[in-house]
């Protein structure tokens, strides 16, 4: 069985969808058979990298409200992730542009490697506070995950794998993914949102016995 997953490393609800659906898997009675593939998805590809901008300022900005209310959107996140077990803290995200951390996590998709560089760039983003646009930052993250530092440092100063996320993303674009995480198991059923591990459960319990609808 395979599940592809949409995703951007900017996204919450991307995380707390990956934790969720990794419960989900933890239970599920053929999880050995199954290969996961994360895709590329940019919530915003034109997004600027904001050094000088915190999440609250970015997301009130964003849809015209105030601080206040951006605190407390910000804040039921924090307590969506903490429920299955993540730390959010946004008082130190970095608003960073995705696309090299997704070009990243093309390259580890190609080198087949040992870690989860998925994992790691959302800790980054969104425990550590890091500058997942930075290049030492998505170096580092490459080395942590099991990748050649020299190799992810050419990588990023070249344009290689960017038909890759742009690939993944004209994908997106013609199965018409409005929105991420978004989950599509053996290219048969698909999930939208970070849903309830009950829900991944049995839709793949659905899949692997042969019901489609």
């Amino acid at each position: 069985m395979k599940v592809d997953i949409w995703s951007d490393v900017r996204c919450p609800f991307c995380y707390i969808g990956k934790r969720k659906f990794e419960m989900a898997l933890a239970k599920f009675e053929h999880r050995n058979e199954v290969v996961v593939e994360w895709h590329s998805f940019e919530l915003d590809p034109n997004a600027e990298t904001l050094l000088n901008v915190d999440a609250y300022d970015y997301l009130a900005d964003r849809y015209d409200r105030n601080r206040e209310w951006a605190i407390e959107r910000h804040r039921a996140q924090e307590e969506s992730a903490a429920e299955v077990g993540l730390t959010f803290n946004f008082d130190k995200a970095v608003m960073a542009n995705s696309f090299d951390a997704h070009r990243l996590i093309q390259m580890a998709k190609v080198n087949d490697t040992p870690g989860d560089i998925e994992e790691l760039l959302f800790k980054a983003h969104f425990t550590d506070g890091k500058n997942i646009a930075d290049q030492q930052v998505l170096i580092g993250i490459g080395k942590e995950g099991g990748l050649d530092g020299l190799a992810v440092e050419m990588m990023l100063k070249s344009d290689d794998f960017t038909d890759d996320v742009r690939h993944d993303e004209k994908i997106a674009q013609q199965i018409r993914i409005k929105g991420v995480p978004f989950f599509v198991i053996d290219q048969k059923l698909s999930i939208s949102g970070a849903q309830a591990p009950e829900v991944f459960l049995d839709v793949m319990t659905k899949v692997k016995n042969g019901v489609e609808d």
